[in-house]
């Protein structure tokens, strides 16, 4: 079954919705302080494109071609590439900033996306990332749990239930800024040595 996250002109009309409710102001603290060349894996529809600050030079990925070119209309002057998180066409330590919202709950392997994203990111960059994740209440989580088969199949791939920041600390990462909102989390992580 094809959920709304592979249906683009769904998707984004759900994410307007969640934007004027508050998402924006999440979009706008990932972006806000993407600095040097900067790589967005899922940009999806390109709903973070616009916000990004002047210096940045940004590229967006993702393995949907028609998400693409929604984000192609979004910011015609875009630099954007079909191409999969969890095998990114690019040299190690090819970018100073790599953000990512709402898509490790949705990929099919997060460690190998993280693991990517590990190899691109600089020494001294910063992984920024806005994503829902496992809630810490524990009745939360157990209804998290509850629901996970079928959001997941409605939405086409969608994992409410997963545990985001172990996966990224997992992968090599520490947490240097962590910022809740709900399930939301605002994470701001950089390599372990």
């Amino acid at each position: 079954m094809r959920g709304i996250e592979q249906i683009p002109v769904v998707y984004d009309a759900l994410m307007a919705v969640n934007d004027r409710l508050g998402l924006w102001k999440l979009r706008a603290w990932l972006t806000g302080a993407a600095s040097g060349r900067v790589l967005e894996v899922g940009c999806g529809t390109g709903r973070n494109l616009p916000r990004y600050p002047r210096g940045a030079a940004v590229l967006g990925v993702d393995p949907s071609l028609v998400a693409l070119r929604r984000a192609r209309r979004r910011v015609p002057s875009a630099l954007l590439l079909c191409a999969d998180g969890e095998a990114l066409p690019f040299r190690d330590a090819s970018f100073d900033t790599v953000v990512s919202s709402l898509v490790l709950c949705s990929v099919a392997n997060p460690p190998a996306l993280l693991a990517e994203t590990r190899r691109v990111l600089r020494g001294t960059g910063s992984l920024r990332l806005l994503e829902h994740v496992r809630s810490q209440s524990r009745w939360h989580a157990r209804m998290q749990d509850f629901v996970q088969p079928a959001w997941t199949r409605v939405t086409g791939g969608c994992h409410p239930n997963r545990d985001t920041e172990g996966a990224v600390r997992a992968a090599g990462f520490r947490i240097d800024d962590r910022r809740v909102n709900g399930t939301l989390r605002r994470l701001v992580a950089r390599k372990r040595a």
